[in-house]
């Protein structure tokens, strides 16, 4: 059974769906629509948002929907403050990024130190889908992404990784 999506009370506020004029007002608007972007593709599993086909953008129950130039000033937000980023050139498609990936980082460390996994060796595979990891932050993120994070460590002196035969088999030393 598909799991549901629970909406937030301020989807049925009506003004919640027009960019508000005042400055103070609509910078909390904006923080509130990063919130349920990031909540709904976060708990659905969701790596890509469609910005021509996303349902946030319209609730039937109280007939509002945000038109064209609101859905582009909530995505350029969304992406300026970090947690997506374009696919493509006409911005079409944007990779949501369930967690920043310095943050992501933090995360995958303190589960390797948690877990025992300081100075041993586990894969990228066992990263998004091992059985280790049910319910961390980076379960079943996007390779990229875990990658990228993998990188910062690695920056950091607390990892180094290496080619395995393909790049699910990378692995990953943590120190």
């Amino acid at each position: 059974m598909p799991k549901q999506f629970e909406y937030p009370e301020i989807f049925s506020f009506a003004p919640f769906f027009t960019i508000q004029p005042v400055l103070a007002t609509r910078e909390k608007q904006m923080g509130l629509w990063r919130e349920l972007i990031l909540s709904y593709h976060t708990s659905l599993k969701i790596k890509t948002l469609r910005v021509h086909d996303c349902p946030l953008w319209k609730n039937k129950e109280i007939g509002r929907e945000l038109n064209s130039e609101a859905i582009n000033t909530i995505m350029e937000d969304f992406v300026e403050s970090g947690h997506g980023e374009w696919e493509d050139q006409t911005k079409t498609r944007c990779r949501i990024l369930w967690r920043k990936p310095e943050q992501l980082a933090s995360d995958i460390y303190d589960w390797a130190d948690t877990n025992g996994f300081i100075n041993s060796v586990c894969t990228v595979y066992e990263l998004h889908s091992g059985e280790d990891i049910n319910g961390m932050s980076f379960e079943g993120a996007d390779e990229e992404l875990l990658r990228r994070a993998l990188l910062i460590l690695e920056k950091q002196g607390k990892c180094t990784m290496f080619k395995g035969e393909t790049s699910e088999e990378d692995g990953i030393k943590f120190f």
